[in-house]
């Protein structure tokens, strides 16, 4: 995959360029010192001057990063194999055999780099192979010194490529830190604003008709929930990770019903995390709503949730104060079509392997426990 542009590897293809400029005065000097060596000695004149050319041509493509693709890094390489498989013609066996260093040397290794740079470790073990097959390929005997260059070359593609994709990486992680900055900032900015305004004039509603009778009362009610839950949005109130003993996702179940909390939900939880299963936590936590939902249209006033870690399975209690649940009255709403406590609650809490239990009189409020297993069934 192609490098992003820009960023922590722009040092890196600067270094490059700097490499292929320095490997390229050598090798100029080389030919200098072993002009009078050679077969062809005006061949290798002519390569030379095709290596500066390639690397003025390189030096421009590399520096934009939108020309850093396939044409440019295939060409890249292809011309450099060239020029090392021609070494045996413009040089000469015979020089070759009393050790007049092969054309390419360490200029060689400029597309080798590149590939390491532009796609990591793989691309750049694979251009090292390629090029160091052409230039064994150009030895009539291969000794120790032949495979020590090999090496070099594999080590050169594999820890620049290594290096290079820790720069990204670098890069990304930096960018997804200033993203979240900014985005908590934004967050803190927002919340400013909607506490001097509408989470006062919602806690002004609850205070001023928290004791009003009938309709009045109710919208107190519902400005109190509303106002609970927008301060835990704007607190950035989520879910909080947590490890079960067997080592799975989940979620502190107390998170969840904090939510519920208000002035008319009173919320009791350990003080220590409630860890379950994302799914189980869920599901319980919706039953929890259907359940205070019920208590808002039925029974009115306060209600009370209790959470109840008992290892192996979970607890949540919620109790209000109403008028109770008459006999029969939630199998004649079943039969009725009106689900609310048998889809609602009954059948989420039984979906994760949970029970119910009901206990409800005449003027003597209601209780409901939903108790769900630590793991889903």
């Amino acid at each position: 995959m192609p490098s992003p542009p820009g960023g922590f590897e722009v040092p890196l293809w600067r270094a490059l360029t700097v490499f292929r400029l320095a490997s390229l005065a050598y090798v100029c000097a080389l030919a200098v010192r072993d002009a009078d060596r050679y077969a062809h000695p005006y061949a290798v004149g002519a390569l030379i001057l095709l290596m500066i050319a390639w690397t003025g041509a390189t030096t421009i493509g590399y520096a934009r990063p939108a020309w850093r693709r396939w044409p440019l890094l295939l060409a890249d390489l292809g011309l450099v194999v060239a020029i090392v498989l021609a070494t045996p013609w413009v040089v000469g066996r015979t020089a070759l055999t009393h050790g007049v260093p092969t054309l390419g040397v360490a200029w060689m290794a400029g597309p080798v780099l590149a590939w390491a740079v532009s796609g990591g470790r793989r691309r750049g073990t694979v251009a090292a192979l390629l090029v160091a097959g052409a230039d064994l390929a150009t030895r009539e005997r291969i000794g120790q010194s032949s495979f020590t260059g090999v090496i070099l070359m594999l080590l050169a593609g594999v820890v620049v490529g290594h290096v290079a994709r820790l720069a990204a990486s670098a890069e990304e992680r930096l960018q997804r830190a200033v993203e979240l900055e900014a985005a908590t900032r934004e967050r803190e900015r927002l919340a400013r604003g909607i506490h001097d305004s509408v989470l006062q004039v919602l806690a002004l509603v609850q205070r001023r008709g928290a004791d009003l009778p009938g309709e009045a009362g109710e919208l107190a009610r519902l400005a109190g929930e509303q106002e609970a839950a927008l301060r835990a949005l704007i607190a950035g109130t989520s879910p909080a990770a947590a490890s079960l003993p067997d080592g799975g996702e989940a979620v502190d179940l107390r998170t969840l019903l904090g939510r519920y909390a208000s002035a008319a939900v009173a919320l009791s939880a350990p003080a220590t995390p409630v860890p379950l299963p994302r799914r189980v936590a869920g599901e319980l936590a919706a039953a929890t709503g259907a359940a205070l939902d019920n208590v808002g249209r039925h029974a009115g006033g306060r209600a009370w949730v209790l959470i109840e870690d008992e290892g192996a399975t979970v607890t949540v209690s919620i109790r209000d104060e109403g008028p109770g649940i008459p006999d029969g009255r939630l199998d004649e709403a079943a039969a009725q079509g009106r689900l609310g406590v048998t889809q609602s609650i009954r059948g989420r809490v039984a979906d994760v392997g949970g029970t119910v239990r009901i206990v409800s009189a005449p003027e003597a409020g209601t209780e409901i426990e939903l108790s769900v297993p630590r793991s889903p069934r």
